[in-house]
């Protein structure tokens, strides 16, 4: 089984928790590779994801989250790929309860469905609109329908790039996937991430995701017409 799994983490300045995220990505059965691509960063991000052991591939310059994953596509090795967010460290871990159902054949997609955030985040308006589309166009609820991390077969991650840019990545490929026929299900991981506040930077973020989740949608819209 080794070697079946190529890693994707696309990083933008986080030199702080990048060297865990990796190594814990590399102990995972099935790995043979990890891939950062440095979406611009301006700290020790790339030299540290190097030190590590992963493959870094620089963009140059911040091409967002979707740019960097359709940067990345074409250094996949592996017949199943799993993505995941720069922050994780440690509890990247996790992700190994992703990869199993994908080469056991139970699914063609697995999310991750994170524990419960213990302080608060935000109101739920971005999820909510993820949530509602998600269920509009393909008649599947999500619980956790804007979570980056996400194992998958190789051949349903090529069949859905170009992926859409900025933070309607995942519900493209989500709503890709599910109108193509791949099979999707949600698992339950003990994986941490940092999460936004209901400050003015964490309102700020949300409203630019609520933005790229509504563009994203309505491309669908109109793909359907």
């Amino acid at each position: 089984m080794q070697d079946r799994v190529t890693v994707l983490i696309p990083a933008y300045n986080e030199e702080g928790a990048i060297g865990e995220t990796v190594l814990a990505a590399l102990a995972i059965d099935g790995v043979g590779k990890v891939i950062v691509i440095d979406d611009g960063s301006a700290d020790m991000t790339a030299a540290i994801a190097a030190r590590s052991g992963a493959v870094v591939v620089s963009a140059g310059k911040n091409i967002g989250k979707g740019g960097a994953l359709n940067m990345g596509s074409g250094y996949i090795t592996g017949d199943v790929l799993l993505l995941l967010d720069a922050d994780l460290g440690k509890s990247a871990a996790g992700a190994e309860k992703l990869v199993e159902p994908v080469l056991t054949g139970r699914a063609d997609m697995t999310v991750a469905v994170f524990p419960r955030a213990a302080g608060k985040a935000g109101l739920g308006m971005v999820k909510g609109l993820a949530r509602a589309g998600i269920k509009f166009f393909t008649g599947i609820r999500m619980e956790a329908p804007l979570s980056g991390q996400r194992a998958m077969k190789t051949a349903l991650f090529f069949d859905s790039v170009p992926l859409a840019g900025g933070f309607g990545v995942e519900v493209d490929l989500t709503l890709k996937a599910a109108r193509r026929g791949y099979s999707i299900i949600e698992v339950p991981v003990d994986m941490f991430h940092r999460e936004t506040g209901r400050d003015v930077r964490g309102f700020l973020h949300r409203g630019r995701q609520f933005i790229n989740v509504a563009g994203t949608l309505f491309k669908h819209y109109r793909w359907c017409g």
